[in-house]
């Protein structure tokens, strides 16, 4: 599969017509046409240029210029590595700053890469199996031996994690996450409702032995990455919904 091939495929995946991004990137239609058939070889610079009005993640535009027959222009170092210690000091003030409240860095895969000490509440109780690295956030949520026979809302949060985990699969075409879809699909926690007109958001209600406590749930990405990994790291942080989840945590 040549560069113009992916280059479609990406131009579908976002809906757009090829004269809706010939307009977007200020190409003409003509050549972009022949790009996409591969009548046109594009240098690297017009590939990154349509990948970035296709929005194409990091990873992805790698693949794009493989494609293409150019080095990938983006690094993808480990989180280990020296050059991204400022961003591990980073995500660790962010999660201790979070305590008591439950918070974790994930990756594209809904991997546990870090969390803080408020995680605890939702792993405690889980199974062994599920808590082996690497972990995944969604399955150790969904599945009947994890977290999910102690979400009081388990349909409507299960609703919400797998509507938004295939607008992920389908808006990046990422095989691992339409597989993680697939299993996830097949747990069991019914079908949730819509929420209704008074609901601002979908909160999680989650079981302790002492009460019922209620998140919101806020995701941050970190801006202008130039490296794949730092791109793919997410934070999910977990707010009190209510007076009574606040009092019960601090």
């Amino acid at each position: 599969m040549h560069a113009g091939d992916l280059i479609r495929e990406w131009r579908q995946r976002r809906r757009l017509s090829q004269l809706d991004l010939a307009i977007a990137a200020n190409v003409s239609s003509r050549h972009l046409s022949f790009v996409e058939t591969g009548r046109s070889r594009p240098t690297s610079e017009m590939i990154l240029h349509l990948a970035e009005h296709l929005e194409v993640p990091l990873r992805d535009r790698n693949a794009l210029l493989l494609a293409g027959g150019f080095a990938p222009a983006y690094p993808e170092r480990g989180l280990a590595e020296p050059e991204l210690q400022a961003v591990r000091n980073a995500l660790k003030r962010v999660l201790d700053g979070h305590e008591p409240y439950p918070a974790a860095v994930v990756n594209r895969w809904w991997e546990l890469v870090d969390a803080n000490a408020g995680i605890a509440l939702f792993t405690g109780g889980a199974s062994p199996e599920l808590l082996a690295p690497p972990v995944n956030v969604l399955r150790l949520s969904l599945h009947p031996d994890g977290m999910a026979p102690r979400i009081a809302n388990l349909p409507e949060w299960r609703a919400h994690l797998l509507a938004r985990l295939h607008r992920q699969a389908e808006a990046t075409g990422d095989q691992r996450l339409v597989s993680l879809h697939q299993e996830l699909s097949a747990y069991p926690g019914g079908l949730g409702r819509p929420p209704g007109p008074a609901e601002v958001v979908v909160p999680l209600r989650y079981r302790t032995p002492q009460t019922e406590l209620s998140f919101l749930s806020i995701t941050a990405v970190i801006g202008t990455p130039m490296d794949v990994t730092v791109e793919e790291l997410a934070i999910e942080s977990f707010y009190p919904a209510d007076d009574q989840t606040a009092a019960a945590l601090a």
